[in-house]
């Protein structure tokens, strides 16, 4: 029997409006700004979520005014998500060119050339994965069903839009009440020090006085991280939040406990600081061993897709899009052209890498290397995508072995120190950029070819994004820095982190070896004993426990919507329905309070320009912040999270 041909949901032989001047400014507009918010949850929790649903709803909304067709409104969606993605790769490698101190502070020129280049690249590389992974693959890509389900669900007037935005101006509201640089009313967490008391123990003869305790934290008052938690679920914040119980509840007390030396001083300087400095310095040096082993195990892991991935890449180049009688739905970007164009975007990457290691050899060595693992890894993360969705998309773990394998060639080539280190983490930088762009855009073409999209104009739309999104978020970025500090505990950007002490360590020569190793071997018992995502335990060892708490927090009220939704014994599409209207509100939580704390940066920073001022504590009428104003973020939330999705399945079914 034949087999069943794909009928999309706007048929091949339908015409309508699709690459056009309002669709394509609504796309780069939401690319900028949604773009914007993943940056700053992205250092804040070294999380990001993808910006499909959310860009798919504004643009239904946006565009129905305008009298929008579903093409257009496709073709916004998809220019929109893949700034997200450019973002996605960006805070994981360039705020580690800060940290370092490889940048002395933020350089925007190199920062928009990395973002640029790699973004383009992973645009076109994707063009070359397109037909083999989207079409002939027959992979299940879960994001993209669902996201195209959403858009069909517009076509019938359910588009969403009030949950999203409702829930934006709540959680702007909040971060403008809880902020430092805002009106603070809300005290976001509570601490206190627990002490042990005094034990003593013989070792060899000698008595030794210890002591020590604790640091608790309540969970951080933030509905943008929760609603990661609840998008994320039970299963995955409670892992991470097991990373933040073994950091902050074990490790950190030990370290002072073992140590006698520091509980002396932190009977001098406040045992408080104390417990934020030995996480700071000793243990995330550990995190960052255990993110090591477990990202190269992660890879492991995944071989076989690897190998498929990497078959795809070459088994592209036998195909071609220039025949005429191609159907709308199939017709790509001439593939030679995209050849040529990927060429030519190897010479602005050459010419930094040349500034970067100030070695014409070197920056032909990381070209080449950048070249090669930048459309390898494009393919892993296109095809992981299809397997698993974007939101697992393993892109730290892929950028982590570009930068081993290229720091190992410049130890080898002699470059080391600060440009050796500026070299290694520009290669990073792109190869990050391009396979977060890959995955996001692989995810996007499945939609696309769902409703029935014409990929030629989707790649252009896209490639607008990333060069607006290249353009504007670096920015940002910069704006962030100066504003919240990257690295410090308001902004850790824990991949980036990873990546500098990589670095570091690899060409640059300074690293804390014994935590590290320790931190590996800490890897390696976890692998042993087959625990779950070992990677996502060390970034919650990585991160402020107040962060963590909350995103288990989140997971939490994840788990009571569908226990409920289990005990009233709905239906699949009632469960459904739940699920995307929770999405919906989580999103419109994250973008919110994230929007609202890039404002903000900005008015620090225009003040601070205008009156000359270091402390911006006072910019903003303040009053007496309250620690039980932030226990109202629990009702709220509950009630968005669980009462809102079940009382829409009441309203639609009767």
């Amino acid at each position: 029997m034949a087999e069943k041909k794909f009928v999309p949901y706007v048929p091949v032989e339908t015409t309508m409006p699709e690459l056009t001047v309002k669709a394509l400014f609504l796309g780069v507009v939401m690319a900028i700004v949604l773009g914007a918010a993943n940056a700053y949850l992205g250092m804040k929790v070294g999380m990001t979520v993808a910006a499909t649903f959310p860009a798919a709803v504004v643009s239904m909304a946006v565009l129905r005014v305008f009298r929008g067709s579903i093409l257009e409104e496709n073709l916004a969606r998809t220019t929109a998500s893949v700034g997200e993605a450019l973002v996605a790769g960006a805070v994981f490698t360039i705020p580690a060119f800060i940290i370092s101190g490889a940048w002395s502070e933020f350089n925007l020129r190199d920062a928009m050339l990395i973002m640029g280049v790699g973004g383009v690249l992973g645009v076109l590389f994707v063009i070359l994965l397109r037909r083999p992974l989207v079409v002939e693959a027959e992979l299940p890509f879960p994001e993209s069903v669902a996201a195209a389900e959403i858009v069909k669900a517009g076509q019938k007037g359910q588009t969403g839009a009030g949950l999203v935005f409702g829930s934006m101006g709540i959680a702007a509201l909040w971060e403008l009440f809880k902020n430092n640089a805002g009106v603070q009313l809300i005290q976001d967490q509570a601490q206190h020090f627990i002490h042990f008391g005094r034990s003593t123990i013989e070792i060899l003869g000698r008595r030794i006085d210890y002591s020590g305790g604790m640091l608790v934290s309540t969970p951080e008052a933030s509905p943008m991280v929760m609603g990661v938690g609840f998008i994320v679920g039970l299963r995955i914040s409670s892992i991470v939040f097991c990373g933040a119980v073994a950091g902050w509840l074990v490790l950190v007390p030990l370290a002072i406990f073992l140590n006698p030396a520091l509980a002396a001083i932190g009977a001098e300087t406040g045992y408080a600081d104390l417990a934020w400095d030995v996480w700071f310095k000793q243990i995330r040096p550990l995190a960052v061993g255990t993110m090591i082993v477990s990202a190269f195990y992660t890879l492991y892991t995944l071989r076989v897709s690897l190998m498929n991935g990497i078959q795809k890449v070459l088994a592209v180049f036998g195909v071609s899009s220039a025949s005429a009688d191609i159907e709308r739905t199939e017709q790509d970007l001439n593939l030679k052209w995209v050849l040529v164009a990927i060429g030519i975007m190897a010479i602005p990457m050459f010419l930094l890498y040349r500034y970067f290691s100030a070695s014409t050899g070197g920056a032909l060595v990381l070209t080449v290397v950048m070249l090669v693992l930048g459309v390898l890894f494009a393919a892993v993360a296109g095809y992981l995508v299809g397997l698993v969705g974007a939101s697992n998309n393993p892109i730290s773990g892929l950028t982590l072995s570009a930068l081993v394998i290229a720091a190992v060639l410049m130890v080898l080539m002699g470059i080391t120190g600060v440009a050796g280190v500026a070299a290694v983490l520009g290669v990073a930088g792109v190869v990050c950029c391009a396979a977060g762009v890959a995955g996001d855009m692989m995810q996007d073409f499945k939609v696309g070819h769902i409703l029935g999209g014409t990929p030629w104009k989707m790649q252009v739309g896209e490639l607008v994004g990333v060069v607006a999104a290249a353009l504007a978020l670096p920015v940002l970025l910069m704006v962030l820095n100066q504003a919240y500090t990257i690295g410090s505990a308001e902004l850790p950007a824990p991949q980036a982190g990873l990546m500098a002490l990589m670095a570091q360590g690899i060409v640059g020569g300074d690293m804390a070896w014994p935590l590290v190793i320790v931190g590996m071997l800490l890897g390696v018992a976890l692998i042993l004993i087959k625990a779950p995502a070992p990677m996502l335990i060390a970034v919650g060892m990585y991160l402020p426990f107040s962060t963590t708490a909350a995103v288990f927090v989140g997971g939490v009220m994840r788990a009571i919507l569908d226990w409920i939704l289990k005990k009233k014994e709905a239906t699949d599409d009632q469960k459904q329905q739940a699920e995307n209207s929770g999405i919906l509100v989580s999103s419109g939580l994250i973008a919110g309070q994230s929007l609202m704390a890039v404002v903000l940066a900005f008015i620090v920073l225009y003040e601070q320009a205008k009156l000359g001022m270091a402390d911006t504590e006072h910019l903003l009428p303040h009053f007496a912040n309250s620690f039980w104003g932030g226990l109202l973020v629990y009702p709220l939330l509950l009630g968005l999270l669980v009462w809102l999705p079940l009382s829409r399945i009441r309203s639609t079914n009767g």
